[in-house]
């Protein structure tokens, strides 16, 4: 982490009316994008806020989202009580979690014999889920002993390293296929190879206010970029109130306005290695959503709390520039990202189920939440957008559909990199 840096208030104003959702995310090595013409202002700040769920059908036969979600939701709340034992226990042979709501389990990964204080904690959760324990060929610690030795040997011709769930194995992508290949071809555990996949960097509403709050445009004061990025979560840290965003964004120092030049803060700490950043400010514990189809599209939900991401979940995002777009799923976790100039650790993937736009440039920082099921009106926040992958392009949707690149595919920093990243950080809730 970079040494904080002096920080500068943002300046009182009066609460007028907030510009919609959308962010969008800058992909390395393109060119500037045309500048854009702000989206129509949305509704008062103190506006109720609305429900937020996905549209289409519901997967796994559930009658609604909401049962859905309240399934999901009791399968997270059973992995993050394995998690933690594992982490506080000896977890030598585990391997990895899945959630499948569409199948109504948590599915838990172990090589070799599960101990006896894990044992009886998932008799514990049947209780209230279904949980499977599977068996797994690699521990997590064995796949991550891997995947630290292929960072030291590949020289950068890989872009990621992704362990399996399951413990299988490792997925591993490169920008050549071939060249991928060789890099793996001593690996010490199975490896499937993906290639043509390019993580980038996802830079770019438009004229928020303080208290400011997430899924709102930002951008470096001064800066020529037509495109900036978006606001993530307020959180606490050091006794301040922070925003956190996307680590890319910006450098300690710099001061981040709004799209009308409007102070928001300066940027106090940069983590690359989490893709982090966090602005001090006066930041409200609300992310902008929105509904094109209704008048006006944009209101803002309170954040309920933070919670962890494991395969098989379903999610949405909250850019700046795209809006928000559900029907993402979470496919992997833990997966680290080369960048040429640094390497990502703990990173997740998720893809839109049918493969549309799930974020693009300028939603980078923007809000990676999943409605509460017991109100889908308040929002858990998972994580932040961080990177698309531009081999999986998909028509850009929301505020600005045109001169930018959107995906189907995304990289989010989750909640357990700001944790590590910022230690004694903590969620604001509304």
């Amino acid at each position: 982490m970079r040494s904080p840096l002096s920080t500068a208030r943002a300046p009182g104003s009066p609460r007028r009316l907030a510009v919609a959702l959308g962010v969008v995310l800058a992909v390395v090595g393109l060119g500037p994008a045309p500048a854009t013409a702000a989206p129509t202002p949305g509704p008062a700040k103190d506006s109720a806020p609305r429900a937020v769920e996905p549209a289409g059908e519901v997967p796994g036969g559930f009658a609604s989202w909401k049962d859905l979600l309240l399934t999901q939701d009791k399968l997270v709340e059973a992995a993050d009580r394995v998690t933690a034992a594992v982490k506080a226990q000896d977890g030598t042979g585990f391997a990895g979690i899945v959630a499948a709501p569409e199948n109504r389990e948590l599915r838990v990964y172990w090589k070799g014999d599960t101990p006896g204080s894990i044992a009886d904690l998932v008799g514990l959760l049947r209780r209230d889920v279904p949980v499977r324990v599977l068996p797994a060929a690699y521990s997590a610690r064995e796949l991550e002993r891997e995947t630290k030795r292929l960072i030291r040997t590949s020289g950068g011709a890989l872009t990621s390293i992704t362990p399996n769930a399951d413990g299988s194995g490792l997925t591993v992508s490169g920008a050549d296929r071939g060249l991928a290949r060789t890099k793996v071809a001593d690996s010490a555990v199975p490896v499937t190879v993906e290639g043509g996949v390019t993580p980038a960097p996802a830079y770019s509403r438009w004229n928020d206010s303080a208290p400011w709050w997430g899924g709102a445009a930002w951008r470096v004061a001064g800066s020529t970029q037509t495109i900036g990025c978006s606001t993530g979560f307020a959180v606490t840290l050091g006794g301040a109130t922070r925003m956190l965003s996307a680590g890319h964004c910006g450098t300690p120092g710099q001061v981040a306005t709004d799209p009308t030049n409007e102070v928001i803060g300066a940027i106090s700490y940069v983590n690359a290695n989490r893709d982090l950043m966090l602005i001090t400010t006066n930041a409200g514990a609300r992310v902008y959503n929105n509904d094109f189809a209704a008048t006006p599209p944009e209101w803002g939900n309170p954040v309920a709390g933070a919670t962890g991401s494991y395969p098989g979940m379903y999610v949405c995002t909250s850019g700046a520039y795209s809006g928000t777009v559900c029907l993402c799923q979470v496919r992997a976790i833990n997966i680290t990202i080369y960048t040429g100039s640094a390497v990502l650790t703990g990173m997740v993937l998720a893809e839109h189920t049918e493969r549309k736009n799930v974020a693009g440039q300028g939603d980078s920082g923007g809000p990676v939440e999943s409605p509460s099921p017991t109100d889908t009106s308040r929002q858990n926040m998972l994580g932040t957008i961080s990177f698309i992958d531009t081999s999986a392009p998909a028509t850009c949707t929301g505020y600005v559909t045109s001169g930018r690149v959107c995906s189907w595919r995304l990289y989010y920093s989750p909640w357990s990199n700001a944790v590590a990243a910022f230690p004694g950080i903590a969620i604001v809730t509304g």
